[in-house]
């Protein structure tokens, strides 16, 4: 499947190239459909199978639903279910003979829609859904051509790749490779003048609970040729003994890229530590060619030997920022556990913290599974930074590299937000609360801002951002509208990106300061509304799981307990890695195993995962659950604690769709939240019959998707509990 989409102003020209195969034994008679995006304008449509053009029929959302009924009950097949309440595409029958391949090329125009500000382009990826194996490969490329200056570019649904050549140009691509696509791919974008830009979007699903929002604020894109901040940077590298050897190498290659990258007139230093730790220069050097070369031959010369004393290199370091007029940041490279000087683990955090009289970014580098994951994560916690953890055949030199490309250009720095909202007053307090991050500090040039958090009063509001560009203070004020009630799901992807967040900055909690039972109540609580299972729930998804609230609370007690004991090792790092990304998660992801990563096969878990067919007939669309969970920021990495098997249980057993996730109970989706006696008394509708049509009909959104499964399904509806069977 190949997605080319231009996208000029509110316009997007857009060509889909799909393959289909017949795998069946006889030819087959195929009419190609294809579901509207939404109810936008769409014209100037063709359809060609292979190079061949076919009338295509573009049906109203009326005419669609009586087709996608006719094909539901003809095949007794829920799988179109979902389509109803849209349009269609349908193109005349044509054959495909056995064993053979068509190629289908749809071409159309849309208008986009617009919503608070943000152009949002929607690709149904419903169609590659249907397929009786994972999908080869998936590719979207899309450009944004604007005549005002484009600002963020977002998808809340896939990690895509972004380029700026300009200003008013942007480059979006993405591509997966033997997947069952989960969800639509969405991609929303600003335009607007100014040096920030900020949009703000709203989901309030009801008005008994608080809303919420998320935030997207870029800087603008800078060319090479105009000045940039300057910061103090001071590069800390662990020497011990168990360094030597390729680790020492990429360690080494790191520095030397962020030496090659700091810019014109920054100051500088290089700490190198052992059991002693030593510095480059006793005070911090004025970037220009001679010092950059004087601190590269310095580099060379590192060698390997000694233990770790990882207080005294932080306290070293850090005595040597004094200005708090420009911005500081120390990048701190370690493999071990400190064994010289102080090696308690919360007095090198205190220490670190006392000696921070500049506010510095530590960003800290652990390298290998020898060392303190803990240590690490509580210490750039107090320090406004950010843990990178590096596995032992992971390249460091890239990770470093990466992280050092980001911060090189800060625009905005000592950053603050706030929300105002007509008619508050200021005894009622903040109005926005639980925000993550939690802090932000600086806006980075080609970065994007993503917060998100809860909101307790509706109304038109102003976001105001202030910070420092250069050593100016300024401020920027942004419109914002804070939604009273949602009436569709259009943001549900808002509230489940914060329970992400929300979710990893409970496990931090739990593992910086301790247990508590209410957080952790709260942590299997939004794992099962919301589908996200950690390593530490994932037992809800064993079908004979114990449902009470106390019972679920002692087994992530005990999965806990293990956490909290590795602090080295495999788990222990895989397990903060695990932390941190459900913390910076960007994406709201669909798959339920979105808190795991695995190295199986994706093809091998889908087809152990295919629910079986209810319908003897052949199903050109027949469904796989696959396993294969996304990569890369925004999706966790799981602990070796459970094997791959549980993994594949979770993709097997729990399916999350729009707002709602469904539990497999006794070979039935059960709705989270539905409690047994609540499904004992539910009111059971017989499948494909009239009052099934009758309900679909009625409720259309509200039920019909929540209905694509082949077994029984257990959901509640308007206040009555339902079971289709």
């Amino acid at each position: 499947l190949e997605v080319n989409a231009r996208l000029m102003d509110q316009v997007a020209k857009v060509q889909v190239s799909q393959t289909f195969v017949n795998t069946g034994s006889r030819q087959m008679e195929v009419a190609f459909i294809f579901p509207l995006p939404y109810d936008g304008a769409i014209d100037q449509l063709t359809l060609l199978v292979d190079g061949k053009e076919f009338p295509a029929k573009l049906l109203s959302a009326k005419d669609a639903r009586s087709q996608y009924e006719a094909i539901v009950r003809k095949n007794q097949d829920p799988a179109l279910l979902e389509w109803i309440g849209t349009g269609m595409f349908k193109t005349s029958v044509f054959p495909v003979p056995a064993g053979a391949e068509r190629t289908v090329t749809l071409q159309y125009s849309q208008l986009l829609r617009k919503q608070q500000g943000l152009t949002d382009f929607l690709f149904p990826l419903s169609t590659a859904k249907y397929t009786s194996e994972p999908v080869e490969s998936v590719k979207f490329n899309l450009s944004i051509q604007s005549t005002v200056d484009i600002k963020n570019v977002y998808s809340p649904s896939h990690k895509v790749e972004i380029k700026r050549p300009s200003n008013q140009n942007a480059t979006i691509s993405y591509e997966g490779k033997n997947e069952v696509p989960a969800n639509d791919f969405r991609l929303l974008f600003d335009v607007g003048e100014g040096q920030v830009g900020t949009s703000v979007l709203s989901y309030h699903p009801s008005s008994e609970e608080e809303g919420y929002l998320l935030l997207l604020s870029s800087p603008e894109i800078k060319s090479g040729a105009k000045e940039l901040p300057k910061k103090n940077v001071l590069l800390v590298m662990d020497r011990s003994g168990s360094m030597s050897g390729k680790k020492l190498e990429q360690a080494k290659g790191a520095l030397k890229f962020m030496l090659n990258n700091l810019q014109k007139d920054d100051t500088f230093n290089i700490v190198v530590y052992d059991s002693e730790v030593e510095l480059w220069k006793p005070e911090l050097q004025r970037y220009n060619d001679e010092t950059r070369n004087e601190a590269l031959g310095f580099v060379e010369g590192i060698y390997a030997g000694g233990s770790t004393n990882i207080s005294g290199a932080l306290t070293g370091a850090l005595s040597q920022l004094k200005d708090n007029s420009r911005t500081s940041y120390v990048l701190f490279f370690t493999d071990g556990l400190p064994t010289a000087g102080e090696t308690n683990e919360a007095k090198i955090v205190e220490g670190a913290k006392q000696s921070n009289h500049v506010r510095a970014r530590i960003f800290a580098f652990g390298v290998g599974y020898d060392l303190n994951s803990r240590l690490l994560d509580r210490l750039v916690r107090e320090n406004h930074g950010q843990s990178e953890f590096v596995r032992p055949n992971d390249d460091i030199e890239a990770t470093a590299s990466a992280l050092f490309r980001r911060i090189a250009a800060p625009v905005l720095t000592n950053l603050q937000i706030k929300f105002d909202v007509e008619g508050s007053k200021p005894e009622e307090g903040s109005i926005i609360n639980r925000q993550y991050p939690k802090e932000v500090t600086d806006l980075f040039a080609g970065e994007q801002l993503v917060i998100v958090a809860r909101y307790k009063k509706s109304g038109d509001a102003k976001v105001t951002i202030t910070g420092k560009v250069g050593e100016d203070q300024q401020t920027f004020n942004f419109p914002a509208k804070l939604v009273a009630k949602s009436d569709d799901q259009t943001n549900v992807f808002v509230e489940k990106l914060w329970a992400l967040r929300r979710i990893g900055e409970i496990i931090d909690e739990l593992d910086l300061k301790g247990k508590n039972e209410e957080l952790i109540k709260e942590l299997v609580s939004l794992s099962t509304k919301h589908g996200i299972l950690t390593p530490y729930t994932s037992f809800l998804a064993d079908e004979n799981s114990q449902r009470d609230l106390a019972s679920q609370v002692r087994e992530a007690n005990d999965r806990l307990d293990t956490f909290a004991k590795d602090l080295s090792g495999e788990r222990g790092i895989s397990s903060r890695i695990n932390k941190g990304n459900l913390q910076r998660a960007d994406q709201a992801l669909d798959k339920a195993d979105a808190a795991f990563e695995g190295s199986y096969d994706p093809a091998e878990i889908a087809a152990s995962a295919a629910p079986s067919s209810s319908s003897s007939q052949p199903r050109a669309y027949g469904r796989n659950v696959s396993a294969a969970p996304a990569s890369g920021p925004g999706v966790a990495s799981a602990p070796a604690v459970k094997t791959e098997a549980e993994r594949a249980r979770v993709a097997q057993n729990v399916q999350n769709i729009g707002n709602r996730s469904f539990y497999k109970r006794a070979n039935r989706w059960v709705e989270a939240g539905i409690n047994e006696d609540q499904e004992k008394k539910a009111q059971r509708i017989k499948r494909f019959s009239d009052e099934y049509f009758k309900l679909v009909e009625k409720h259309g959104k509200a039920v019909a998707p929540f209905l694509v499964m082949d077994e029984p399904v257990v959901l509640t509806v308007e206040g009555q509990t339902y079971e289709f069977d």
